[in-house]
């Protein structure tokens, strides 16, 4: 917040775990409403295997006794005897699945309009919900609900996503890819928009990474998209100005968890200081001055970095669309490469499009 300017928020997402300890509650008399409260369906986004491996037995039991479930579980002895013998060397935690103890429509929709009520009176006006790659059922729960709740935002998270505690399996072939899950969103929406509702402003993540990725889905999603979530993109180059901080910088190498000793030729030919290597740094010096530059770390310049780089690609893409400004991007704007994904996303076939005025000017 030290450096806000209008834009942006800090999210605090919350799980089920994070909902039976009371984080909302702690969150809501520390902060106020200076934060935004995300939900989340599923363990993370997710329903994956173990989020974080633990490699303290004490801190294995800490976390079992909060209410996580803990594999293998570090009360029993035999557990115990194994992890001072050397045989076991950490545990895996899991948080619970949400709605599970629920059976119907009604009784999902009961508990979420009641969970958003007690949200609001804690004093939270902007409330968002996270959803990860679930069937159609759960995918039209999440734009109805969020609509009907008056919601500020719903992410919707493909399978080409996945940060560091995603098993490679889940991200290749688990849940819905993305660009199937984000057509049904638009389809969905459209249809609750046709009975003159309230559609909520929906964000899609999922995979990606390039300007081209972030025209295209906000493209696919119009007029309901106003975002795109970005994960492991943004952490790349988070962790890559870590590494080189901790190289020019040995002092606060674990600080930032640098992992480098020298630095690799591929980043030594820009140079050997920040201002060398990061084309941004001049940059993130002037919105913050160059005294505040010491307490910016230099992930944070990475990832401005790379903020930038995509800000230019995709105002390059819309100018060749010409157009201008983020609404105006839709999805008259984008061709399907193949059959398939035309019928998937009703985009059309890109032979197909101005097919029929393109035959008008050869018959005049």
């Amino acid at each position: 917040m030290r450096y806000y300017d209008g834009y942006g928020a800090i999210i605090v997402q919350m799980n089920v775990e994070d909902t039976r300890n009371g984080v909302a509650e702690y969150v809501a008399e520390k902060y106020g409403d200076k934060v935004i409260l995300e939900l989340k369906w599923g363990q993370g986004a997710k329903n994956i295997g173990g989020e974080i491996e633990v490699t303290s037995l004490e801190y294995a039991t800490f976390l079992k006794k909060r209410g996580y479930l803990v594999d293998p579980d570090p009360e029993k002895p035999e557990v115990q005897e194994g992890f001072k013998r050397g045989s076991i060397k950490h545990f895996a935690r899991h948080s619970r699945l949400g709605y599970t103890n629920l059976n119907t429509y009604a009784q999902v929709h009961d508990e979420f309009m009641t969970s958003v009520n007690y949200l609001r009176k804690l004093g939270f006006k902007r409330i968002s919900l996270k959803t990860g790659s679930y069937g159609m059922e759960a995918l039209a729960m999440a734009i109805k609900f969020a609509s009907e709740a008056d919601l500020d935002l719903l992410t919707m998270d493909g399978s080409g996503g996945g940060t560091g505690m995603s098993p490679w399996n889940m991200m290749e072939s688990w849940g819905v890819p993305s660009i199937l899950l984000h057509a049904k969103a638009h389809e969905y929406a459209t249809r609750l928009a046709a009975r003159g509702k309230r559609v909520v402003d929906m964000s899609f993540a999922g995979g990606f990474a390039k300007c081209s990725n972030i025209f295209k889905a906000l493209a696919m999603g119009s007029p309901y998209t106003k975002l795109i979530c970005m994960g492991r993109a943004m952490m790349i180059p988070g962790f890559l100005g870590s590494n080189i901080e901790g190289v020019l910088y040995p002092d606060r190498r674990e600080k930032v968890h640098g992992n480098w000793d020298k630095l690799p030729a591929g980043v030594a030919r820009y140079g050997q200081t920040p201002e060398e290597i990061f084309a941004c740094y001049q940059d993130v010096q002037k919105k913050v001055g160059q005294e505040e530059m010491k307490n910016v770390p230099l992930g944070a310049v990475g990832i401005w970095c790379l903020v930038d780089k995509l800000s230019a690609g995709l105002q390059q893409l819309m100018a060749g669309a010409r157009k201008f400004e983020l609404d105006q991007i839709s999805r008259n704007d984008i061709a399907s490469g193949n059959r398939e994904t035309e019928r998937e996303t009703g985009i059309p076939f890109i032979t197909d499009v101005m097919d029929e005025t393109a035959k008008k000017i050869l018959d005049m």
